[in-house]
């Protein structure tokens, strides 16, 4: 990430009208983030999970910021049941299709900027970024830098809130849980705008990101 903004290859977000977006993960299971909580004097809050079940719910996210725009937050699920065979986690093809679907969604070029995890990185995904670079340009992020990630702070908001000390039954509730929390952040833009100041990145008014 250079000093000034965004661009690679000297073409420029603001040149290009783009979104700038940036993508993470996170997973959970089915033992709940522990968060602070009211008690009576004396007595700690007991939150009690099952002994059994397994699986975990994986959440590949995309904030996209645009001068002018409604900031966006768009994502994908991936259930994974514990059962045998069954992908752990996303594909490198889940992650071209969730970008697809955010290209489609925005209706203009995408600056995608991400970390180094194996899956960006997979000959496959590269063929797919060099055959839309037409709209697709993508930044790879300083490795071990998830304080320059805004989507972090989607996590932090997910997991400080609905999933704070759920004691979910089963993986449908989870995933239930999830998907409303998302869809309350996706209509409440400030909270994406948010997630922006605390990676000490600003927009400037040209489309461009600088820190």
């Amino acid at each position: 990430m250079e000093e000034g903004g965004l661009a690679a290859g000297g073409r420029s977000a603001a040149a290009d009208g783009a979104w700038i977006c940036f993508e993470d993960e996170a997973g959970q299971g089915l033992r709940p983030p522990r968060a602070r909580t009211w008690g009576r004097r004396g007595h700690t809050p007991v939150v009690h999970v099952r002994g059994r079940g397994s699986g975990r719910v994986n959440i590949a996210a995309l904030v996209c910021y645009k001068p002018g725009e409604r900031s966006r937050l768009i994502y994908r699920l991936h259930v994974y049941r514990g059962r045998k065979g069954e992908p752990k986690t996303f594909g490198w093809m889940d992650y071209r299709d969730l970008i697809l679907h955010a290209h489609a969604q925005l209706g203009a070029p995408i600056v995608l900027v991400w970390d180094n995890l194996n899956l960006h990185l997979v000959p496959g995904m590269k063929t797919f970024a060099a055959e839309h670079a037409d709209w697709l340009t993508i930044v790879q992020l300083p490795a071990y830098a998830p304080d320059l990630n805004p989507t972090e702070g989607i996590w932090s908001l997910l997991k400080r809130g609905a999933l704070a000390n759920l004691a979910a039954a089963d993986l449908p509730q989870l995933v239930r849980v999830i998907k409303r929390a998302l869809k309350k952040i996706q209509y409440r833009a400030h909270l994406i705008d948010g997630c922006l100041p605390p990676t000490g990145l600003t927009m400037r008014t040209g489309g461009d990101i600088t820190n």
